[in-house]
């Protein structure tokens, strides 16, 4: 099979690769994307973070890669909202982010399925719906505009949103402000994948452990050797994965589980990032957050 130029710039953007490693990836497994990146993982090459941190971008439009993350809650009840739009510019604009919050409102009260629902749902206010709404702001400000995704949490929910660029949406089962904004920032910094490990699905634990055992530095190892030694890389690798296991972000000497405990527990979480899974800059989390800690914002 014939390696193309778009397909080596495409496994560099999903691996960080170089160009050489990521065509000699490519040429070793006959062009199958899939398999280049395991390959490139095997090799110590890529990493998992790089992969998992991005999505594809097919079913976009346009590039609408800029915007607003926004999170409501009536106590009960909150709505995460992610709108897009092409321009940082636009995403500071009074009426883009009114739009964004009146969206937000709009969810909570009706309650759509998906986006493609809420698009069909009518404002009560103004009597239109809201895909007619967005188009009127497109002409306006001159921009295409998106809804990207939303979320709804039910319970005792909490927000957490960064700069407009970082959303997290927590549900636990009581309510302490402080220590719900605490554990908010923390997602929002380090990122985990899940609450705790009950939750992750068995074809990812079978997944990294086949690609830890295809790693060169076992490959002289006997093998119950390496099995002890890809058994401890996982462990450490899925704790990485679990928000309660994770060094809590303020105080890396106790897990968020440890933080948690006796005070209450957490039933689930959901964290967006504005533009998540498109190429640009991306920005240091955890250091922001901790300078926002030390009121150097």
């Amino acid at each position: 099979m014939t390696i193309t130029a778009a397909m080596v710039k495409e496994l560099r953007e999903k691996t960080g690769a170089g160009i050489l490693d990521a065509k000699k990836a490519l040429v070793e497994n006959d062009g199958d994307m899939e398999k280049a990146m395991e390959f490139l993982r095997q090799k110590g090459i890529a990493s998992a973070d790089k992969k998992m941190g991005r999505i594809a971008a097919e079913g976009l439009v346009g590039e609408a890669k800029e915007g607003c993350v926004l999170a409501k809650t009536d106590g009960k009840n909150a709505v995460m909202v992610s709108l897009n739009c092409e321009t940082d510019f636009v995403a500071k604009n009074n009426e883009f982010k009114e739009l964004v919050s009146n969206l937000a409102k709009l969810i909570v009260a009706k309650r759509p399925a998906d986006v493609d629902a809420l698009l069909a749902t009518t404002c009560d206010k103004c009597g239109k719906k809201v895909e007619d709404i967005i188009k009127e702001k497109v002409a306006t400000i001159g921009e295409k505009i998106t809804v990207r995704r939303f979320d709804i949490v039910e319970g005792n929910p909490a927000t957490y949103i960064h700069n407009g660029k970082i959303g997290v949406l927590l549900n636990t089962d009581c309510a302490d402000e402080a220590l719900e904004k605490d554990i908010c920032l923390h997602i929002a910094s380090n990122a985990p994948e899940f609450v705790s490990r009950e939750e992750i699905p068995q074809s990812v634990i079978d997944e990294e452990t086949r690609i830890e055992m295809g790693k060169e530095d076992l490959a002289s190892k006997p093998e119950n050797i390496r099995a002890k030694i890809v058994e401890g890389r996982i462990n450490k690798l899925m704790a990485g994965k679990c928000l309660l296991e994770q060094p809590f972000v303020k105080n890396p000497d106790q897990t968020v589980a440890q933080l948690c405990e006796g005070k209450l527990n957490v039933k689930c979480f959901i964290r967006y990032v504005l533009g998540e899974g498109l190429e640009k800059r991306q920005d240091n989390f955890a250091e922001e957050v901790a300078n926002q800690m030390a009121g150097n914002n």
